[in-house]
């Protein structure tokens, strides 16, 4: 993980859990943003203005429908609508919607605050222990194993699926006991939790 992302994930530690973005969501259900696309080391405030932007839009649905521009090397800077700078409270609330994003993906980010901005960028120079960091730094946003190690999942299907409820019963509860009230058993929010 590279330095700057390890000083913001620092700053605005801990990282949200899927509770409060459930909850932020709720307080703001307008939420919206202006979001740009920007090639490294090029950003000028015209860009606001450009075909790359995407002025009073779902963080959520521009970063899925627009993710080759990440690919592409290309920075996403964000910023509260109708502004060229963002509101400090929105910055830890974005970084764990992009990483819930990325998860799917498996890739890392770069996080940065820049003239006012959160600034998100594929890191293309991380390895398997710079992901690792990463995505524990979010550890209540995904749960899982590393499939690639002998894991003790038993092979009877019974067996690995008492196995497996006993492990996310043992993560809800540790995870319970850190964070109380903000944390969600399953890895849930709570409109699914309602519905079953």
């Amino acid at each position: 993980m590279n330095q700057m992302t390890r000083e913001i994930i620092v700053k605005f530690s801990p990282m949200w859990t899927n509770k409060q973005i459930w909850e932020f969501d709720q307080l703001n259900e307008e939420l919206s943003f202006d979001l740009v696309y920007v090639k490294p080391g090029k950003y000028e405030e015209s860009a606001w203005k450009s075909k790359s932007s995407y002025p009073d839009s779902d963080i959520r649905e521009v970063v899925v429908r627009t993710f080759d521009n990440m690919i592409d090397g290309e920075e996403l800077w964000i910023a509260n609508k109708g502004k060229t700078s963002l509101d400090t409270k929105n910055v830890a609330y974005l970084m764990a919607v992009l990483t819930d994003i990325m998860i799917e993906e498996e890739v890392c980010l770069n996080f940065r605050i820049d003239k006012n901005c959160l600034v998100a960028s594929i890191d293309r120079d991380a390895d398997v222990i710079d992901c690792k960091e990463f995505f524990e730094e979010f550890y209540h946003l995904a749960t899982g194993f590393n499939y690639e190690i002998d894991t003790g999942i038993p092979d009877d299907e019974t067996e690995a699926e008492m196995y497996l409820t006993r492990l996310q019963e043992d993560f809800d509860e540790k995870m319970k006991t850190k964070l109380g009230e903000d944390y969600l058993p399953g890895n849930n929010d709570p409109d699914t939790l309602n519905a079953e």
